[in-house]
């Protein structure tokens, strides 16, 4: 048990060292080995894959079999059949886009690091009492981009954020300064990208996370 916590703190560790995810919603399956595999290349080490349906399950599988691969972190969960199936698939992080006791049980029951959501400051804290060690504020954007993280911090600097939903690659080390332990890039990392303009992008938003170190 003691070494499956450690695990657990390594990973945690690593989104926080660094500082950057990307987050792939993918409307047509069949391209998301191809963007991982271009978002890799481009230096982006840890990717949330939603899962929306069956093939984004099997694409999940596939890549966590790799010898060499990026951390694989399933969003879009919301029950404990979904986190199971994602877990048993090998993802190593769940995500999920709401507060759900359930969830804390069957990861912590699991040994598998969770990570909840958040739009607003009370339910951050109440994340934060579920012992979330790590809690995603989406759509951060929309509601305020950075000051907003900023806002939610400044009582609560004990919470660990990370921050995603509509953020630009150029914004990425405003949402560090703020306080984000990690930032999270969906679209516009891949949204009519050709797969070099993908790696050209990654690589780019890796710089942005350099310039803030």
């Amino acid at each position: 048990m003691e070494i499956k916590k450690e695990i657990i703190m390594e990973t945690i560790n690593q989104i926080c060292a660094e500082k950057l995810f990307a987050v792939l919603r993918m409307q047509e399956p069949n391209k998301t080995e191809d963007i991982i595999n271009a978002l890799s290349e481009g230096g982006i080490n840890i990717i949330e894959i939603v899962i929306e349906n069956p093939e984004m399950v099997e694409i999940l599988g596939k890549i966590t079999k790799r010898k060499t691969r990026p951390m694989i972190m399933a969003g879009g969960i919301i029950t404990q059949r979904q986190a199971q199936i994602a877990i048993d698939a090998g993802a190593d992080v769940i995500v999920s886009p709401v507060f759900q006791m359930n969830l804390v049980r069957l990861c912590k029951s699991q040994q598998i690091p969770l990570i909840m959501t958040a739009t607003t400051p009370n339910e951050a804290y109440s994340a934060w009492k579920a012992r979330t060690q790590l809690i995603k504020i989406s759509p951060a954007n929309p509601m305020g981009g950075a000051e907003y993280i900023e806002d939610i911090l400044r009582p609560m600097k004990f919470i660990n954020i990370i921050a995603a939903g509509s953020i630009k690659i150029d914004d990425i080390t405003s949402y560090l300064y703020a306080g984000a332990k990690a930032v999270g890039i969906g679209r516009a990392l891949y949204k009519n990208a050709s797969l070099e303009e993908i790696k050209q992008r990654a690589r780019i938003a890796k710089e942005k996370v350099t310039q803030y170190k």
